[in-house]
């Protein structure tokens, strides 16, 4: 899941650093793929750093329902073949494809549907203090941070989850991440059908796509 879909499970928490831990997997590994932490089972003498391993296994606990349910396998191969016959020429696979837009639609519906607040996500991270995410960085081993708050910084300035409310945006989003990989994914003329696909598609969503958050909070639940 995304960002927000992860925040969603943790929406109602005070606790900012428990809601930085619930992200932080993702930002790590978009701040560089090649940072690999397993923090999962330490323990610190500080509240705050539990606090973000305690987010840490929430955020697997979540991938892990998620990745493995019925409504990601049936959604994302569904797209899979919405999706590939626009992408003839492109070097994205429609199976990554699929994947990654199925979790923004998702958070699209989020925060369309006014179950959560980009905003008040945004107010969690701001209420971390980058001393205490540093403590629990070198904890889990992490000796250089300095990649990490480069893009932290970057990624709370520029505060750009909020353009997720616009459906039309996801086709956006989309080629921003395949840009991560390869350097012109699309054409124009491709993300004109992806952008006609994903609104669609995100229309068909539109009446059920809560029950996924049911089927992993009920399984959240059942595990604590």
């Amino acid at each position: 899941m995304n960002f927000l879909s992860h925040f969603y499970f943790d929406r109602d928490t005070t606790n900012c650093y428990h809601v930085l831990g619930t992200v932080l997997p993702d930002l790590l590994k978009n701040a560089d793929k090649n940072i690999i932490l397993h923090p999962e089972k330490l323990r610190h003498t500080d509240n705050e750093v539990n606090s973000i391993i305690a987010g840490w296994n929430k955020h697997l606990d979540v991938d892990r329902y998620f990745h493995s349910s019925d409504f990601f396998t049936t959604r994302s191969h569904q797209l899979k073949k919405l999706l590939a016959p626009a992408l003839i020429g492109s070097p994205v696979k429609p199976f990554f494809l699929g994947h990654i837009a199925l979790e923004l639609i998702i958070d699209n519906l989020l925060l369309t549907t006014d179950k959560i607040s980009v905003a008040q996500f945004y107010d969690h991270l701001d209420g971390c203090q980058d001393d205490k995410i540093k403590s629990f960085l070198t904890f889990a081993g992490l000796e250089d941070t300095a990649v990490f708050f480069k893009f932290y910084e970057g990624f709370k300035k520029s505060q750009y989850l909020h353009t997720y409310a616009e459906t039309h945006q996801i086709a956006y989003a989309l080629k921003r991440i395949c840009m991560r990989v390869w350097k012109n994914p699309f054409t124009p003329e491709q993300e004109v059908i992806m952008d006609e696909i994903l609104s669609n598609y995100r229309e068909e969503m539109l009446n059920d796509f809560m029950h996924i958050f049911e089927e992993i909070d009920a399984k959240l639940t059942a595990g604590n």
